[in-house]
């Protein structure tokens, strides 16, 4: 890797976008510090240093946000709005025939429109994303944002808050794609990846306050074992072999000669992680708002809801592992679906020795990738409970990088070494001929 590195810096032009990507960092980073009008600094401070179910639920959003929340500033949803429109509009695909039909016939211009789609629905996403939040930091107790309201008296302060933090959102979403264009590797990947990693040196300097140098190595050691897991588990894949017939044209023969299909073993990444935080957050989401009930049965069950479902209760983390792996298999079904292999091989005169085309391919491919999805999603619920046991353990609840952000970190690391080495490669290639 560094190896990579030292050579892209050597090249002018590498050395432009590489720089250019950082500029575009440091440019969201500073932004990130730029907070809403109206917060009240000092009751967001004592919320998120509180012991409260409702405080701990926002230090798990201040850590994938990368702090953003800790400040509540105009990156407070970073670009999750847009990934939360993107698994939508692909959940949907298989559902609506017009996205179907979209996506298998319009190539490059179906693709675009898509693409359009998705940002037609992320602006209502974040503008109701913006809602939801500075409801739950209004809420009587936790006024963070004490003239939130849709009072008549409360409407312009109210509308700026919802205005600031969806174009706060576009904002990162811009940058992401500056980033996608100009710079190297995934725009709004990085993005996220930014975010989290900023946050490093705070949690490292609160791990070592809590449970000095020792804990620091504990922690550094897991992170570092967990990673190489991460790394095993991402990279490893089951390769279907398939054949091409020949054809033959007059003289000339056409095809032939063999290949295989790559079936990752974690092939939906960390969306399911996703997926389960957001259902399980929802019940905890909800159930604020009634805590304060005058009614004091209704305000115990909002307590408990609140209590068992904002990711520090015994009950909340079993729920948490069947989640992640029901949607893992879910969402690896709904890519197999889009992919449509079986089609592709059999309109390209491809089939998979031993098996007939068409649908006893499609089920021969959809029985091995259930087998060893397997392996990924029981994968993927270990690192997402992770945090059960290291809290036990170590007796802190302060981790380094929560499972979802550890997984993105690695992700978006490989997938940008892997563009910047298709990078060297093209380049390489170019001089040779020259």
């Amino acid at each position: 890797m560094l190896d990579a590195l030292r050579n892209a810096w050597h090249l002018p032009d590498l050395r432009r976008k590489i720089l250019y990507t950082l500029l575009i960092l440091a440019i969201y980073r500073l932004a990130a510090h730029i907070p809403v009008p109206g917060v009240d600094r000092a009751a967001l401070q004592q919320l998120l240093q509180g012991t409260t179910a409702a405080g701990q639920l926002y230090i798990i959003l201040d850590l994938l946000s990368g702090g953003a929340i800790a400040n509540f500033s105009i990156m407070a949803m970073g670009v999750y709005p847009y990934v939360t429109a993107s698994i939508i509009l692909q959940l949907l695909v298989p559902i609506v025939p017009r996205l179907e039909r979209l996506v298998k016939e319009g190539g490059s211009e179906g693709r675009r429109k898509l693409e359009q789609y998705t940002y037609f629905l992320t602006v209502p996403l974040a503008a109701l994303y913006a809602i939801g939040q500075a409801n739950l930091l209004s809420a009587p107790g936790q006024a963070v944002l004490p003239n939130f309201g849709f009072a008549p008296h409360q409407l312009l302060p109210t509308l700026t808050v919802i205005l600031t933090m969806t174009a706060g959102t576009m904002f990162a979403i811009w940058l992401g794609q500056l980033i996608t264009e100009q710079g190297i590797g995934n725009g709004l990947s990085l993005i996220i990846f930014g975010g989290i990693v900023a946050r490093a040196p705070y949690n490292l300097a609160q791990i070592w306050t809590s449970n000095g140098t020792p804990g620091i190595l504990v922690f550094l050691a897991l992170t570092v074992i967990t990673v190489a897991a991460i790394v095993f588990i991402q990279e490893g894949q089951r390769r279907i072999p398939v054949q091409y017939g020949r054809r033959v044209r007059g003289h000339r023969i056409y095809g032939g000669g063999s290949t295989y299909i790559p079936l990752r073993v974690n092939m939906a990444g960390m969306i399911p992680l996703i997926l389960a935080q957001s259902v399980l957050a929802f019940p905890a989401i909800i159930a604020q708002f009634f805590q304060y009930s005058s009614n004091a049965i209704i305000a115990g069950i909002a307590n408990t809801i609140v209590s068992v479902f904002s990711g520090f209760h015994d009950a909340y983390w079993p729920m948490y592992f069947v989640t992640v792996v029901a949607f893992t298999y879910f969402y690896t079904d709904v890519m197999l679906q889009q992919m449509n292999l079986a089609d592709t091989l059999q309109k390209q005169g491809g089939f998979i020795p031993g098996i007939r085309p068409g649908r006893a391919t499609e089920q021969y491919i959809n029985r091995i990738s259930r087998r060893i999805t397997l392996v990924g999603a029981l994968f993927l619920g270990i690192l997402a409970i992770l945090p059960w046991p290291v809290r036990s353990v170590l007796q802190t609840n302060v981790l380094l990088f929560s499972s979802a952000a550890l997984l993105i970190v690695v992700g978006v690391v490989l997938d940008t070494m892997r563009q910047l080495e298709a990078q060297l490669v093209m380049r390489h290639y170019e001089g040779f001929i020259r």
